[in-house]
């Protein structure tokens, strides 16, 4: 099962809240929300100062038939965490961390809410078929795209043969 992938971010890159909501309007619809999954693809749950929001990628702001760039995850990396918040590369960034589905939105709210990050995201899960489409296409996955469960056990067996 694929389960998703889920951001926080430790500020709000100078801004304060009204300013970030304003800022991030130009590229998400927003509204209090009802829920704190997102429901379908292309929408997001954002928690801030207490409260969740839906964002919802307006039209236009991501290419429909790029199977990477229409990807929930890049939608918010291209149009929200880069430009807005100046996570260029969230693989390297110190101020932006990931908690996977499996933790919940009880986590972000946790970790927001400690003081140790202002803001979180929840998002929704990658489908097989767009993780098809994907390799089908000969490409990667961004980072952070996909959370699987179960996990698979590892370690090391061995076997003595005589």
């Amino acid at each position: 099962m694929i389960m998703d992938y889920n951001r926080l971010v430790k500020d709000l890159n100078g801004m304060n809240s009204d300013q970030f909501i304003a800022s991030i309007s130009k590229s998400f619809d927003i509204c209090p929300a009802s829920s704190k999954s997102p429901k379908e693809a292309k929408h997001f749950g954002m928690y801030l100062d207490g409260k969740w929001y839906t964002l919802k990628a307006k039209k236009g702001s991501y290419a429909e038939n790029d199977p990477i760039n229409s990807l929930d995850v890049a939608i918010l990396q291209n149009n929200l965490l880069s430009p807005i918040l100046g996570i260029g590369d969230p693989r390297t960034d110190k101020r932006i961390d990931f908690v996977g589905g499996i933790r919940g939105t009880s986590e972000l709210e946790k970790r927001v809410n400690n003081g140790e990050f202002k803001v979180a995201f929840s998002m929704y899960p990658t489908t097989v078929s767009e993780l098809m489409a994907v390799a089908d296409a000969g490409m990667i996955m961004p980072p952070k795209s996909t959370w699987f469960e179960p996990k698979l056990r590892d370690g090391l067996i061995t076997h003595v043969l005589s």
